[in-house]
């Protein structure tokens, strides 16, 4: 039977689309060659796929050429190889055109054996979902469209505040591309019918193909599908699935998921310039079957999601991952098999960086700036690179002014995120006496970062940073992880195109992102307990690292440390906390951890959990430079 032995992948984006060939080198998969060009969704050119040729053709004149992969081994160039062939194709119109198509399968040196493509060109997916109960099927509502990869703009609840005519004004001004509408459990509340009716009354038109109905999906009550038909059917392109929330104690997200990943290919890529194009060259050969099949396109969030989980289910750990760009954050979280995604639409490093001096404040800025800054001269930074959204840094000091506002926005983005993660609302819980005084917000939370296991960063201001050790210290600052963490970033920004590999090609998937994709950073020990006496005693180390270095070390409270250890190592440690301090076996307890390497090594953090620096706290700019692990 004939194996798959070589992947094309491209993640069209809003302004770059980028392009990797995986190949089997041995009986391992490999990403070997990546390379890139400007998207070409926009005017004058209003066709996908020119871009995406134009990507691939770079991949294909790299291939002719030797390649160093990422572990220093050696792929010598084929000059033979070819990815593209010219077609003749009949447009909607009836017109015969010229256009391309990647090979499929490969047959010698000609073409691959899978051609797969995420996107998030045109604004991606732009969802508005409604539920009964805004804290309960609302929220239900909003982890099935996020977890599709879906921007949710807005949510109608029948408790949301507003006035009926209000939210009829909201549903036409937004324009989504689709809605999801669920609520009541089976043979329960009859108000998603009112819901309805808000939404008949509206009359919404989608974003794109104005001479098409909008995609409505009914994820509610069972009961009232057929009503629901009745009022929706003439004014809506209506998809009825199981609903979201049967029953109080359960959600049932996966078919709502499903459902609006159709419908995005249906309706939404349909009327976008030439993504009918692209959709009928992604294609992959079955090996069961013999042949070759169409795959469907994945908006990028949800791409990177699907390998988020992959890692998570494959390796039985915890995963918290952040993609910052520079119009949104995205945060994703799996903790004990539970999959949570958000989208913060306001902040990020261009477009929206702005909206994150507004949000964070400019003291909270301004206090990761190791050096003294005028107000009015970081405000106008930040203007700046909103204007020139395109610019990167060209000094030092315009670097370090960048990194302190990704720290705010990663932070504000992780915050939004747990406030999001939480254990399902609406259903009884047994809880004692202490749970009784615990934040509520933080006792629902799902997201618990004494059991976190792996964070991984991506987005360009942690990718491309200088030195990963500059990366290592904004993803400690920003999510303050605690107790024994590794950390890593993607090196190129590939997971959306593993994602949608994973699909299909598990095995090739989470091979190239362990081994080409993910950078192992190293591993973070972070005791929880208030630091209120630097310079005391918080944490004694005690091991042998791999290079053979004794570590006897008693770290005082308020310090970042940095030890190397090369990518690989590992090494068993001796922990033991303070009285006060707790590294997950109880305060004052000691632990063993193996605890493995990177290219940045193991960072000990005693600053304290929960940690705050304040702008004007005594001594500030010394303890920046004191932490300062990137010397």
């Amino acid at each position: 039977m004939k194996e798959i032995r070589s992947i094309l992948a491209t993640d069209c984006g809003s302004t770059t689309t980028k392009c990797i060939l995986i190949e089997k080198i041995g009986d391992t998969y490999r990403q070997t060659i990546r390379g890139e060009a400007p998207t070409t969704v926009e005017a004058p050119f209003e066709d996908v796929t020119m871009g995406v040729v134009n990507a691939v053709t770079e991949v294909e004149e790299l291939a002719h050429q030797d390649q160093h992969l990422s572990d220093g081994s050696l792929r010598p160039g084929t000059p033979e190889r070819r990815f593209l062939r010219q077609v003749s194709r009949r447009e909607a119109d009836g017109d015969e055109r010229e256009g391309w198509e990647i090979i499929v399968p490969q047959e010698d040196q000609q073409g691959v054996d899978a051609y797969i493509s995420t996107s998030s060109a045109g604004g991606g997916l732009q969802m508005m979902v409604a539920g009964v109960v805004q804290s309960m099927t609302g929220e239900s509502a909003q982890r099935a469209a996020l977890g599709a990869g879906a921007i949710v703009m807005d949510t109608i609840a029948s408790n949301d505040g507003r006035l009926p005519h209000e939210k009829i004004d909201r549903i036409r001004r937004l324009r989504p591309d689709m809605i999801l509408l669920a609520g009541g459990t089976d043979g329960g509340s009859e108000l998603p019918l009112d819901l309805a009716e808000l939404i008949a009354a509206a009359k919404p038109r989608p974003r794109l193909g104005h001479g098409y109905n909008l995609p409505i999906i009914y994820a509610g009550n069972q009961d009232l599908r057929e009503p629901i038909n009745e009022v929706l059917d003439e004014v809506s392109a209506l998809t009825l699935v199981e609903n979201l929330r049967p029953v109080l104690e359960r959600e049932n997200l996966n078919p709502a998921r499903d459902k609006i990943h159709d419908l995005f290919m249906e309706h939404v890529m349909q009327q976008a310039p030439g993504y009918d194009r692209l959709m009928n060259m992604c294609r992959v050969f079955d090996e069961e079957a013999g042949t070759v099949r169409p795959v469907p396109i994945m908006p990028t969030p949800g791409a990177v999601g699907r390998i988020i989980e992959t890692i998570a289910e494959i390796n039985g750990i915890n995963v918290v991952g952040v993609d910052i760009g520079g119009a949104t954050t995205d945060v994703f979280s799996v903790f004990g098999g539970v999959f949570n995604r958000t989208v913060s639409a306001n902040l990020g490093m261009s477009y929206s960086v702005s909206n994150v001096l507004a949000e964070a404040g400019l003291e909270n800025i301004q206090r990761w700036v190791p050096f003294e800054v005028d107000p009015y001269d970081l405000r106008n930074r930040i203007g700046n690179k909103m204007i020139r959204p395109t610019t990167i840094p060209q000094t030092r000091e315009d670097l370090i002014v960048e990194q302190a506002i990704a720290r705010e926005a990663l932070r504000l983005s992780f915050v939004q995120h747990k406030e999001f993660a939480v254990e399902l609302r609406g259903v009884q819980q047994e809880r004692t006496i202490s749970d009784a005084f615990e934040q509520d917000s933080e006792a629902r939370s799902l997201v618990k970062m004494m059991e976190l296991d792996l964070l991984v960063g991506s987005g360009g201001v942690l990718s491309h940073a200088p030195r990963r050790a500059e990366t290592a210290w904004m993803l400690v600052d920003a999510f303050l992880p605690e107790g024994i963490t590794r950390l890593a970033v993607d090196s190129i920004f590939m997971m959306p195109q593993l994602g949608v590999l994973s699909r299909f090609h598990k095995e090739a998937a989470t091979q190239v992102f362990d081994v080409d994709c993910m950078v192992h950073l190293g591993t973070c020990i972070a005791p929880m307990g208030r630091a209120r006496s630097p310079g005391k005693p918080c944490l004694q180390v005690s091991g042998t690292l791999p290079d053979g270095t004794r570590l006897d070390e008693q770290i005082p409270q308020d310090e970042l440390r940095l030890w190397p250890m090369e990518a690989g190592g590992e090494c068993e440690l001796l922990l033991k906390p303070a009285r006060n301090f707790d590294l997950g076996a109880g305060p004052g307890k000691e632990l063993r951890a193996v605890v493995g390497g990177g290219v940045v090594g193991l960072i000990i953090d005693t600053r304290g959990r929960p940690f705050n620096l304040s702008v004007d706290a005594s001594g500030r700019l010394d303890k920046l430079a004191r932490w300062d692990i990137t010397r």
